[in-house]
Formats: C-alpha cells, sequence, structure tokens
C-alpha cells in the first residue's frame, strides 16, 4: 500500500507469484508513505521523500517471519531510480525558485542537457518535438510556425503556475514513447490536497525601467507596458477524498509599432529618410481615390493580450481507481504588421523589419493574430 501523505490517496496492490509487483499511474510529489504486509511475515513500512515525473523507480523489501525469535531486526530497504535514457527532469522545487524571464516552460527545460536556445534539442527544430500535458498530445494542431497552442501570438499555452513538474525525454529507453525526433515533452498540471494552498502574483513594467545607454551611446527606446498578473487556489472538497485546482493568468502587453519617425529634419537618431510630407501625400492620395485608409505610420501601438486558465477535480474512488478531470483554455491575441507582398517577376521581398518605412508607407496598418 503506498499513501500520497498529502492528499491521503492511497494505491494498493498484490505482488504476484514470484514477489514482484507493480503500481502505475502514481501522483508526482510526495512524501509517500509505504506498507508492505504477507500474513506470517512482519510488516514493513518506509517513507519514500518525493517521486518525480517519468521516474521508473523501484522499491525492494525483505520479509522476516513474525515468528521468529530474534532479539533485533535491522529493516534495510534498498532503492533504484532505473535510468530511462537521454534526458532529465524539471521539479516542482526549481519551478517555485529558480528565476524565470518569460514565465515560459523553456526557461526550465534548458536544463536539461543536449538542450540549445529555446525549445531545441539535439539540435532540432523544436516543431519536431511531441508536447504532451497530463499525457495529452498538446502540440500546435495547426502545424505552423510555433511549437505548442498560441505560440504565433506570443503565448504560453499554460500558466507556469499550474504546472507541477515537467519530463524531458529525448532518447528514451522505453519504445512506447515515439513520434518525435527532437524531445518529448510532458508537463503534469498540479492537483489539490488535504490542505487549502495558493499563489497569487502580479508584474508591471513600462520604458522607465529600460535603459538608455550602451556605454556612452544615447539610443532610443520605444514606448512599452506591460502588466502580467495571475493567482491559483486548491484545497480539499472532501478530505482524502476529492480535491479541486483552479488557475487563472492575464497578461496586457503593448509595444511601438516602429521606432521610426518620418523625416521632419530634426536629426533624431530614429528618424528615417522618407520625407513626412510624402508619406501624408501617399496617404490622402490612396484615402480620396480608393477609400483606403492607411493608418498612421508612426507612433502606432501593437497589442498582444492573452488569457488562459485551468480547473482540475481528482477523484480517490478506491484503492485502485482514480478519476481526473481537467479543463483549461487559451484565448491569445497579437497585433502583428502586415507583410510585403513582391510582385509576379519581382524576386521574392524580405519580411517588414524596423527599416520598413524606408521602403514603402503602406505597410504600416497592422493585422490582427488571434489564436484560442
Amino acid at each position: 500500500m503506498a499513501t500520497h501523505t498529502p492528499s491521503g490517496t492511497g494505491y494498493a496492490v498484490t505482488t504476484r507469484p514470484d514477489g514482484r509487483y507493480t503500481l502505475p499511474n502514481l501522483r508526482i510529489g510526495g512524501p509517500y508513505q509505504i506498507r508492505v504486509a504477507y500474513t506470517g511475515f512482519q510488516n514493513q513500512e518506509l517513507t519514500l521523500p518525493v517521486l518525480r515525473l517519468g521516474e521508473k523507480f523501484e522499491q525492494n523489501f525483505l520479509l522476516s517471519e513474525s515468528n521468529a525469535q530474534l532479539g533485533q531486526v535491522d529493516v534495510v530497504a534498498r532503492t533504484n531510480t532505473r535510468a530511462n535514457g537521454a534526458g532529465g527532469s524539471v521539479s516542482s522545487e526549481q519551478l517555485r525558485t529558480l528565476p524565470t524571464i518569460t514565465r515560459s516552460s523553456a526557461d526550465f527545460t534548458r536544463l536539461v542537457p543536449m538542450s540549445a536556445e529555446g525549445g531545441s534539442f539535439g539540435g532540432r527544430n523544436d516543431q519536431f518535438n511531441n508536447y504532451s500535458l497530463d499525457g495529452t498530445i498538446f502540440n500546435n494542431p495547426f502545424g505552423l510556425d510555433a511549437a505548442t497552442p498560441g505560440g504565433q501570438a506570443d503565448a504560453q499555452p499554460i500558466s507556469l503556475d499550474a504546472i507541477d513538474q515537467i519530463n524531458v525525454a529525448i532518447a528514451p529507453f522505453d519504445v512506447s514513447q515515439a513520434g518525435f525526433t527532437g524531445a518529448a515533452i510532458n508537463a503534469v498540471t498540479k492537483s489539490g490536497t488535504n490542505n487549502f494552498s495558493g499563489t497569487v502574483f502580479a508584474f508591471y513594467r513600462n520604458k522607465d525601467m529600460i535603459g538608455t545607454k550602451v556605454r556612452d551611446q544615447e539610443v532610443f527606446r520605444g514606448d512599452l507596458r506591460q502588466v502580467q498578473t495571475g493567482f491559483s487556489f486548491g484545497g480539499p472538497i472532501i478530505r482524502d477524498k476529492l480535491f479541486f485546482f483552479a488557475n487563472l493568468e492575464i497578461e496586457r502587453r503593448s509595444d511601438l509599432g516602429s521606432n521610426f519617425v518620418a523625416n521632419r529634419g530634426t536629426g533624431a537618431s530614429n528618424e528615417s529618410r522618407v520625407l513626412a510630407s510624402d508619406l501624408d501625400l501617399v496617404s490622402d492620395l490612396l484615402f480620396q481615390r480608393y477609400g483606403y485608409e492607411t493608418g498612421p505610420y508612426e507612433n502606432f501601438k501593437h497589442n498582444t493580450n492573452n488569457q488562459k486558465g485551468l480547473i482540475k477535480i481528482d477523484w480517490n474512488i478506491n484503492a485502485v481507481h482514480k478519476l481526473t478531470v481537467t479543463g483549461n483554455f487559451l484565448d491569445a491575441f497579437r497585433e502583428k504588421p502586415a507583410h510585403l507582398l513582391p510582385s509576379v517577376d519581382a524576386a521574392p521581398m524580405p519580411r517588414p523589419s524596423s527599416f520598413s518605412i524606408q521602403a514603402t508607407a503602406s505597410t504600416t496598418n497592422f493585422i490582427p493574430v488571434s489564436q484560442s
């Protein structure tokens, strides 16, 4: 019998004739209280501090007959964590204590050997990875240039406060793990316990928190406002039986669409070579002849907004049956500049950059991109 102490969740199993046993699908974390009993033999108990995600943990016991007349009995438990191939894991303690800039799981999976920039493992593009959440495939269903849902809108698919542990398998020995050539990244969400607990956070920054010099050189800093806030809360509905966990995170960000401004003879470092009078002329002609509103060509903002949440219910039906119901959502929105379209007989033009205002004045309006 293995009991997850924080929640009172019990897992029971009977050994096979050769004495071997298996306890699959245990809750991660701990501590666990393990108890072994058999008729005619002395019971044994052991405390396991923590069970990590993806860990093949082996625990052997040697029972002594209860009718033996012994002055002293020493119980020796041998533990072994089997290697599961190249990879690694990120514990809940690391998620709580290590610094993160983007509140992204990529800030932590870099701790795993063979990890490069971002989500690249073994030198492969992150779209060759297989992402899963609580054992369910969580890849980008559209197959676009983002590995996870919401990636094109610069949004994380799930709040960092909702993740309990992360496991990364790069070259696993387990043949059942397939469908990737980079890494299999599995995240498990938090669950409620017998104690009520929660977190609340809020971050804010703007351009006043950004430096204005590189050594002695003055640099232009564009307007920026970002607010990121959220909470998580979990606990028991029925002690040792029924638990809940809820999480919500909201992010609002506004960036200057282009650091360049039209040429008005001011000599500013971010002043374009294109005259403001020429830009105004093009904008007026398009509106008068075709009714097309170009929008502003400078000092316009691009918004990046997203909100995501999760709710999870865990029910301990009995020692051998458990039920978990999880629901999550992501609503992400990002405004992006329009792409420059080449002519039929012209060479392909590059995507817009901070220098686009020098090439054309009609690319200043934006196209919203939304993912849910």
